[in-house]
């Protein structure tokens, strides 16, 4: 590459002059050197940095599924992938356990029944001068003792995941089932089975795992040194994708293992580009409040710790500081005394460099 950019120098040497910051240079020779010209394009984003990062279910939005009562699965209905609807059967138990709760929440509720009728009459008897206040409340305080375990027992049935439909259907027919059908708490995909047809399982065994993906987080690693050009509400974009999400926090404690903080960003509307689980490079962009350009990272040479462009007029390049704010893909976001009307060299910005510092000059 130098003995080309020498030869190249050596062909042009006699129609090129280099001031300070004003490089001479005839038309005819700027093919020579290899310079292509083009224009700075307006900029409104700058991109701050680049991290990697893993695609995170919020806890609100996930749920293990398991059966309040041991027994025996007969059948599940889902499987991994499946969108199910919440109260939608995912399982149904063959329950022993069931049977014996059955019983009593009817035996509950058949001596509420008989503690009512006894509570009504002598309500009508006291009324009536027949009986006396205490025994009143006694039968008062008796009909409230089967009211309170009527209750339990429903409550029980409840958390062994029958339904008050159910519930309502063994108080009206008496009828016993060891049947107990397990539904989905909320609606969602199902991401993981836990058990299988035919297997035993213990009561709180877990059966699935359900997600709502409608929401996602981006959970990023920042390195603490670079926490302070990071803000809430930047957008966090994932790189080979159109996904954009705004950081919504920003950690209060650093890993010790690799000194970096947590930023959340929350994902929207479960984009097909994006998995639960999944690790993906993200790059954390800004608005600009400045005005700001964006030109190939071919055109900005770098010279003692400063960026340069080289702009062309009638007598050939001057050479103008820029300040890079960012990179983004093969370009560069620039800012400076630049209207975005200047013709740059986009392309042979080495060759132009090497005549602005002498040909021995550091390339």
């Amino acid at each position: 590459m130098n003995i080309i950019l020498l030869l190249l120098l050596s062909i042009a040497c006699a129609g090129v002059q280099a001031a300070d910051n004003v490089i001479q240079i005839t038309p005819e020779h700027i093919d020579n050197l290899g310079v292509k010209l083009g224009k700075p394009e307006p900029a409104s984003q700058v991109p701050v940095l680049y991290a990697p990062a893993k695609v995170a279910i919020p806890p609100t939005h996930e749920h293990v599924v398991s059966t309040a009562q041991a027994g025996l699965i007969t059948k599940l209905h889902a499987a991994v992938g499946d969108k199910v609807e919440k109260g939608q059967v995912l399982a149904e138990i063959n329950s022993p356990d069931l049977l014996a709760l059955q019983q009593q929440y009817l035996k509950a509720v058949n001596e509420l029944e008989l503690g009512r009728a006894v509570y009504n009459r002598d309500k009508k008897l006291l009324e009536e001068g027949v009986i006396s206040g205490r025994r009143s409340q006694e039968t008062r305080s008796q009909y409230n003792i089967y009211l309170n375990e009527a209750h339990e027992a429903r409550q029980l049935l409840e958390i062994a995941g029958l339904s008050a439909a159910e519930i309502e259907r063994l108080a009206r027919t008496q009828r016993l089932s060891s049947l107990l059908t397990v539904r989905a708490p909320m609606s969602g995909v199902v991401l993981e089975r836990m058990a299988a047809a035919g297997q035993r399982i213990d009561n709180l065994a877990p059966l699935y795992r359900i997600a709502d993906l409608s929401e996602l987080w981006l959970e990023i690693n920042i390195p603490q040194e670079r926490l302070e050009d990071i803000n809430i509400g930047d957008q966090v974009v994932i790189d080979n994708t159109d996904v954009t999400a705004p950081i919504s926090l920003l950690g209060q404690s650093v890993n010790p293992q690799n000194q970096t903080v947590l930023a959340r960003a929350i994902i929207k509307s479960m984009p097909a580009a994006v998995r639960a689980g999944q690790k993906v490079n993200t790059r954390i962009i800004q608005g600009s409040d400045r005005k700001a350009f964006k030109v190939p990272n071919s055109a900005v040479a770098q010279h003692e710790g400063q960026a340069y462009i080289f702009i062309r007029t009638d007598q050939g390049f001057m050479v103008k500081p820029v300040k890079v704010m960012g990179r983004q893909d093969t370009d560069s976001i620039i800012t400076g005394e630049l209207t975005g009307a200047e013709a740059i060299a986009v392309t042979g910005a080495a060759a132009l460099k090497a005549n602005w510092l002498g040909i021995g000059g550091d390339e």
